[in-house]
């Protein structure tokens, strides 16, 4: 197989059973899938370790104070999550908690008072289903969830608030809002004794407070519909709104408190994940006159694309001056920013172009938006502004970095994350003169930064002609005779796009640097960006047949290893594949789709039945009640064609992973022992899904390395080591 530059037999079969189309046994991969990128100028490289490439401290959850200049987010030294804190106008960070070490205990949620004098932030993971808090360093006295509060002049320890969810402030800082145990609280801070008060009939979360702090917006989740309701804080007493047969959600408060508006987005009946859903019963947005107590509908989305919900991270609506209401719409096919008059007419399209807008913020005053997107640069994230007075989108940070999360401050500075090819995440400011300010400090020395090499934007054809973008690490200097081996990189979502840079999402900033470590060991790695992801719009995310409906996606996957094959500079015989959850699953689509292609994987707690994996997300599905659907989500899993695996694998997952049920990883050991096949284990007790222990992500990553290098590694023979 070495060098190859034809479609091999057992690949032409299995594209002709999934694409319909013919490729004869062979035939040259053709012009479009042997297209190679020019090779940059070599850099001076040396190698790294694991521990190196995830040494720098990963900022998460920035927010900004309403009426000061102060910012807070987390911060994730190699484990040790503490709460960070920045006053402008220097913007000098500083740890305001003490955690120490690589306990495995999240920090989340940070909230600023308007003042930002105070934080109040979640600390430890959400419980599994039954009840048992992620515990993955064996603590022996367990772990528990609740909420603290902590000044941020760094100059007193952090005060336990107790348990609770859906932490809300009030506008004037003093009054928190939470839930627990079913029922809406409310406490004075930091030290009022809490008080319970309503308790709805099925829960409630998404508080939200009235502008004049005297009433609270929840939703009622039942099942199959829910209510926006509002809580007279004092009395006691709470109404639903408009109640209807639907999911109501998202509610958010005209700036004087005497309207509410909301979404109203059809029951899903059983819509379920992991199949193509590219339109639906249109959803609408309704707003509330609350002393008339009557409701109206001010927007519906228009039937076909866009006409089911797609959301972005941040408010889904957003109330601004003038009146109008600010939403998220894929009308056209683009996840964009669209405006409609809160008394109802006419939608604005505000973002014009084939891009998608991905996390949003509301400056203080209600009159701008700052948002991030991919327009103009598909590849990467950019910061733009909106403003209700202009109505024209404005870029904020041009270049070739990656910019998202933006949050004003009530000093009017644009703060944000960024990262770039070379360089790792951290929080920034834009200061005087689009000066960039830092206040997370400098990357630590550890961090390899000058030996690593910006990735090439690729662009290839997949199998149906689709065109597949993706990231390409070359290693510096010639290739070796015969071609350096090669790696597929497989995100995982499938709701994910890998860019251009270190990752806004710690998983993969973590998957961007391995990447990186291993073109410095001389592999030439690929990260493909397969149909069902996100940033090309509705249409390649909700590809036909994607996923349980029939892995069309797998198509993408052999596409690529056939471009790859087709470049001069790899070598064709040694091509592998790696990724974890959806990632992990399509690498072991590709394991038995195409053994001849493939020679090794490692499979990150991957789906390999798909009946399996969507019960774990709606517990509820009962795959026998559809037998054809059943047999077809079968079909479009590993498990379906396992008695065509050959090639080794190394399987890695945790035993309290929340998304990816420990079975699938199990059961299918059990088929690769049956048909001994080579494949090795690495498992983590009590570990969830998207590792807690930075020792975890550095063993997992140190044994991927270790098993490609000894499959398909310059040197490797193909066969177990003695």
């Amino acid at each position: 197989m070495r060098g190859i530059r034809a479609v091999p037999a057992g690949v032409a079969r299995h594209l002709e059973a999934m694409t319909g189309l013919t490729f004869g046994t062979g035939l040259p991969l053709g012009p479009a899938l042997a297209a190679v990128c020019l090779l940059t100028s070599p850099l001076s490289a040396q190698s790294f370790s694991v521990a190196e490439v995830l040494s720098a401290p990963f900022p998460d959850g920035l927010v900004a104070a309403r009426d000061a200049d102060v910012i807070a987010w987390v911060r994730n030294e190699e484990g040790s999550r503490n709460v960070w804190v920045a006053r402008g106008p220097d913007f000098r960070g500083m740890a305001v908690t003490g955690y120490q070490g690589d306990d495995g205990q999240e920090v989340s949620g940070v909230q600023l008072t308007p003042d930002g004098r105070y934080a109040l932030y979640a600390r430890g993971g959400a419980p599994n289903r039954s009840g048992w808090n992620p515990t993955p360093s064996q603590d022996a006295g367990g772990a528990e969830r609740g909420l603290w509060w902590v000044s941020t002049e760094g100059n007193d320890d952090p005060v336990s608030l107790g348990s609770g969810g859906s932490p809300a402030l009030s506008p004037d800082g003093r009054t928190l809002a939470y839930t627990d145990e079913g029922q809406i609280w409310v406490r004075e801070l930091p030290d009022g004794e809490p008080r319970a008060v309503v308790r709805p009939r099925s829960g409630a979360g998404s508080l939200t407070w009235s502008p004049e702090g005297q009433h609270l917006a929840f939703v009622s989740s039942r099942g199959d519909h829910a209510f926006v309701g509002v809580v007279e804080v004092q009395a006691g007493t709470y109404q639903y709104l408009d109640p209807s047969v639907d999911q109501d959600r998202d509610p958010a408060w005209s700036p004087d408190g005497t309207r509410i508006a909301f979404l109203r987005v059809p029951s899903p009946g059983e819509r379920l994940p992991f199949f193509p859903q590219p339109t639906g019963e249109p959803w609408s947005i309704r707003v509330v006159d609350l002393a008339a107590g009557q409701g109206r509908e001010v927007f519906r989305a228009d039937e076909g694309p866009g006409s089911r919900f797609q959301g972005i991270v941040g408010p889904q609506l957003s109330w601004m001056e003038g009146d109008l209401l600010v939403f998220p719409w894929e009308k056209g096919g683009w996840l964009r920013l669209w405006s409609v008059p809160a008394q109802g007419g006419a939608p604005t399209l505000l973002t014009p172009g084939e891009h998608e807008v991905q996390r949003l913020s509301v400056s203080p005053d209600r009159g701008r938006v700052h948002f991030d997107s991919n327009r103009e640069d598909i590849d990467r994230r950019h910061l733009w502004t909106w403003e209700v007075d202009t109505g024209a989108p404005v870029l904020r940070t041009p270049g070739e970095g990656l910019e998202w999360g933006p949050v004003e401050t009530g000093g009017g500075h644009l703060a944000f994350t960024a990262s770039g090819a070379t360089e790792p995440a951290r929080p920034f400011v834009l200061g005087e003169g689009g000066r960039r300010l830092t206040p997370g400090g400098a990357v630590p020395g550890t961090f390899p930064g000058d030996r690593l090499r910006a990735p090439e934007a690729v662009v290839f054809p997949s199998t149906d002609g689709l065109p597949i973008h993706g990231q390409l690490f070359l290693p510096q200097g010639s290739p070796p005779p015969g071609g350096w081996p090669a790696v597929l990189f497989l995100h995982g979502g499938s709701r994910r796009q890998m860019l251009l840079g270190f990752h806004h999402r710690g998983y993969y900033h973590n998957a961007y640097g391995l990447n990186q470590l291993m073109a410095s060991r001389g592999y030439a790695v690929l990260a493909v960006n397969f149909r069902s992801g996100i940033g090309y719009g509705l249409d390649f995310r909700e590809a036909p047949e994607y996923g349980a409906q029939g892995a069309s996606e797998v198509r993408d996957i052999l596409a690529a290893g056939l471009f790859m094959a087709a470049r001069p500079d790899v070598d064709g015989s040694r091509i592998g594949l790696w990724g974890g959850s959806y990632g992990g699953y399509l690498t072991a689509q590709g394991l038995v789709h195409a053994p001849e292609l493939f020679a090794a994987g490692v499979d990150i707690h991957g789906v390999h039945d798909w009946n399996v994996a969507i019960r774990n997300f709606v517990p509820s599905y009962e795959a026998e009640h559809n037998p054809e659907r059943m047999e077809r989500a079968f079909r479009s899993s590993p498990m379906s064609r396992v008695d065509r695996w050959e090639d080794p694998v190394l399987l890695i997952h945790g035993d309290d992973d929340r998304n990816v049920a420990f079975a699938e990883t199990v059961d299918l050991v059990r088929e690769l022992r049956r048909l001994g096949v080579p494949h090795e284990t690495l498992v983590f007790p009590d570990e969830v899904h998207g590792f807690l222990l930075h020792r975890n992500w550095i063993a997992a990553y140190e044994a991927s390395l270790e098993f490609i290098d000894r499959w398909i590694g310059p040197g490797s023979d193909g066969r177990s080591p003695d």
